[in-house]
């Protein structure tokens, strides 16, 4: 004889990584979808920018050396449909120029490593850096844009969703363009727990204090600049800053308020001819 077998718990968490990685996936199956008839068309002369990017993180852990310098190819385009910004990329569901919904996936999270960390902390296990999708709409109104974002981990490091709520605006004086930016990122406690928290068994092996972590609000600051040389070279640089509550901060892993990445990106646009 068969035994009903339960069905297993489906986590909010997991719910959602399944929404928005077939959101991320299924977009360009419905390009000629009734949604998107009110879309920007199309762009054919859209320019795919690369390059390369050294990155310069100060990480808020308690390291021999916080500062981490990293060099890293960079890519930006945008054609109406698909975007590359960066480390990230999506596809948008609806863009009529005034109002933006996309899909899109991005490298999200910390990275830890026990192996440069001070004293009893280079007992702890590893954090490693991981994937984020989610969907993110941004408003752009005459006094600037305004941008929601929702994401989850769905390569499962942390198993963590994360917000964000953010105010943007455009500065451009001839060759330049600068884009500013404040808001605030919710993490869960799930996220916070892996990239902060210290197990009971971490805690019992190294001596580090066991700790446990909440959801969290943190506020940040970023600036972003273009600079075009010509047609055909541009710099690219970015500042952010994000401000730790004690959420995180109270982490026996952590001696920073604060978490800064520096960017500094040369870049080369391809212009494809049309027939």
């Amino acid at each position: 004889m068969f035994k009903p077998v339960a069905l297993p718990h489906i986590s909010t968490r997991v719910m959602l990584s399944a929404l928005t990685a077939t959101a991320l996936f299924s977009v360009a199956s419905m390009s000629n979808a009734a949604l998107f008839k009110d879309n920007l068309p199309t762009d054919q002369d859209a320019v795919l920018s690369v390059g390369v990017n050294v990155i310069a993180v100060n990480s808020a852990y308690d390291m021999e050396d916080s500062l981490d310098v990293r060099v890293l190819p960079g890519a930006f385009y945008d054609n109406n449909r698909f975007y590359v910004r960066g480390a990230q990329a999506g596809a948008y569901i609806i863009n009529d120029g005034k109002n933006q919904l996309s899909a899109y996936a991005q490298l999200a999270g910390n990275d830890f490593d026990p192996d440069d960390a001070r004293g009893a902390l280079q007992g702890l296990d590893e954090r490693e850096a991981s994937v984020a999708a989610g969907l993110t709409y941004l408003r752009r109104t005459p006094v600037g844009g305004f941008r929601a974002q929702i994401a989850t981990d769905v390569l499962d490091r942390s198993g963590g969703n994360t917000a964000r709520l953010t105010y943007l605006a455009r500065i451009t004086k001839d060759k330049l363009t600068v884009y500013p930016s404040i808001g605030f990122e919710y993490n869960d406690a799930d996220y916070n727990e892996y990239y902060y928290g210290v197990s009971e068994k971490e805690s019992a092996e190294t001596g580090v204090a066991a700790y446990k972590s909440n959801s969290s609000l943190n506020p940040y600051v970023n600036i972003s600049a273009n600079y075009d040389f010509n047609e055909r070279w541009a710099l690219f640089a970015n500042q952010s800053l994000s401000y730790l509550p004690n959420e995180q901060y109270d982490s026996p892993m952590v001696d920073s308020r604060t978490e800064s990445t520096s960017t500094l990106g040369l870049l080369y646009k391809f212009r494809f001819l049309r027939d």
